[in-house]
């Protein structure tokens, strides 16, 4: 390392060894107010709104918030907000320099703070990137979770939140109770209705403490939905040591990705927006159809390969794909995805299976296994379980899915075949372990427990026999012989059909 750190002074020298850097004015105010300042939001929104910012200019630079840890502001605020974006691709890896947060606020710190910003009158968007499990989501009733810390938290002392729904809340109070223009919520996060789920819980939330602002929220509040989709693995310290080669600067908040990135939106803001447009955001009218697409074919094939990868041995989704075994079941995994999903506009789904494919072995990205893995019960629903239920309906071959769900069965025992434990990161986890503990080894009954877990399977598979069968029968095989042997029974059965 050297003891050069990045900040404003540094632009210049970086951009004379090549890189790109911000050639706009980050002075102007901060329009936007980012729940959730982490990889994602950093290679992903903050990026194109970079490119909006060079664009067109205006006043939106993004105040960002973090709800939990103080890394990342201790990482940003030093170096003025800027940070390091690298793009590996098997061309090589470019570095640029991304300006456009001004700020990041540490909520446990200061939510006097943060609401400030909120209630700020230069606001006009608050964005979320906090990942399924920070909504407070009741996965039974598609509402709010109100024995969830944060809500629950927030609920009783509504003025000095602690959770997302809690501050969006009470910012949205402030601003009506001082005349400010009403602002856009926009949900960055992989729910399905992103937004309309969201405008729900903060509904739900507000109708709790005062019928009339949820009123208002419910008549005035815009609450578009979104799909997002970049790959960002966690940094590591090759992300650290590229950016000093690439820029000359140390920069602890560099973050890398892939080339590609997409960001669909439902156009509906308030008061105005940044031109995203020009960093290729697409603005439609109904968002659904290429959620649905992303959720089933690209995140329903990562969480498959994911659980499988990481028991068969594989730490990374570039080890994966190049398991021939394992690449015919992605490709099986995303044609079956495939047809649950009516047209998407303007996409041809077999080259969209074949870029994601492509994507996936991007030998320059180093995707873990076990970081995909994570969260499984807040993502299956959405991933796999609807569009398994979609293809029982249709009796179509419910082989992909009940392997792909056997798999994240074997992953939630704990243990890797060669005895060593992990921990499951799943906002269920004691549920989880209580219920495969005391189902020991037997497949059977692990499936019948799990199948169980309240809010998790519908009901509709829960009943079915075939479905239970099915995935049964593939655990079995996980359990008493090995992920690698139920990987070669599966191809079996993917090449025979």
């Amino acid at each position: 390392m050297s003891d050069k750190r990045l900040d404003p002074s540094a632009l210049a020298a970086i951009a004379a060894a090549g890189a790109q850097v911000p050639r706009y004015d980050r002075g102007r105010p901060a329009g936007i107010v980012h729940l959730g300042v982490g990889a994602f939001h950093k290679a992903h929104q903050a990026a194109y709104t970079e490119t909006a910012l060079g664009a067109s200019g205006g006043d939106w630079m993004i105040a960002g918030v973090s709800l939990r840890s103080a890394r990342i502001a201790d990482e940003l605020n030093p170096q003025d907000g800027l940070y390091t974006l690298l793009t590996r691709s098997t061309e090589g890896t470019s570095a640029r320099i991304i300006g456009s947060i001004s700020e990041v606020l540490v909520a446990p710190r200061d939510p006097a703070a943060v609401l400030a910003r909120i209630a700020a009158p230069d606001t006009r968007i608050v964005s979320l990137t906090i990942t399924e499990k920070g909504y407070g989501l009741d996965p039974a009733t598609g509402g709010l979770d109100r024995s969830h810390p944060a809500v629950a938290a927030d609920l009783l002392a509504p003025r000095n939140p602690q959770g997302a729904v809690g501050f969006i809340v009470e910012g949205i109070r402030l601003r009506r109770e001082r005349g400010l223009a009403v602002l856009t919520v926009l949900c960055c996060d992989n729910l399905p209705h992103n937004g309309a789920i969201l405008r729900r819980l903060v509904v739900e939330f507000a109708r709790e403490l005062d019928g009339e602002l949820a009123s208002f929220i419910e008549a005035e509040i815009p609450f578009p939905s979104t799909m997002v989709d970049r790959i960002t693995p966690a940094s590591t310290q090759k992300t650290l040591d590229d950016t000093q080669a690439l820029t000359g600067f140390d920069d602890p908040a560099a973050v890398e990705t892939e080339p590609f990135s997409q960001w669909i939106i439902e156009d509906r803001f308030a008061s105005g927006r940044p031109e995203w447009e020009a960093g290729g955001a697409l603005f439609v009218t109904d968002v659904a159809p290429y959620e649905k697409m992303k959720l089933r074919m690209l995140n329903g094939a990562h969480s498959m390969l994911a659980y499988a990868g990481f028991i068969a041995g594989h730490a990374f989704v570039r080890e994966v794909m190049a398991d021939t075994d394992l690449a015919v079941l992605i490709e099986r995994q995303m044609q079956a995805a495939a047809m649950t999903l009516d047209p998407v506009p303007g996409i041809d789904l077999d080259a969209y299976a074949k870029d994601l494919r492509a994507r996936f072995a991007n030998r320059e990205i180093a995707h873990q296994t076990y970081q995909i893995a994570m969260d499984g019960t807040q993502k299956l629903p959405q991933r796999l379980l609807e569009p398994a239920m979609i293809t029982l309906r249709k009796g179509l071959p419910l082989d992909a899915y009940a392997f792909a769900v056997a798999g994240w069965l074997r992953y939630c025992v704990g243990m890797d075949e060669t005895g060593k434990r992990y921990e499951l990161r799943d906002p269920r986890e004691a549920e989880i372990a209580a219920l495969v503990d005391g189902a020991g080894c037997d497949a059977g009954s692990i499936v019948d427990r799990m199948f169980a877990l309240p809010g998790l399977m519908p009901e509709e598979l829960s009943r079915s026999d075939e479905w239970n069968r099915a995935v049964k029968s593939r655990l079995e095989i996980m359990l008493a012989k090995s992920m690698r042997q139920a990987i070669a029974a599966e191809v079996g059965r993917a090449r025979a059909a």
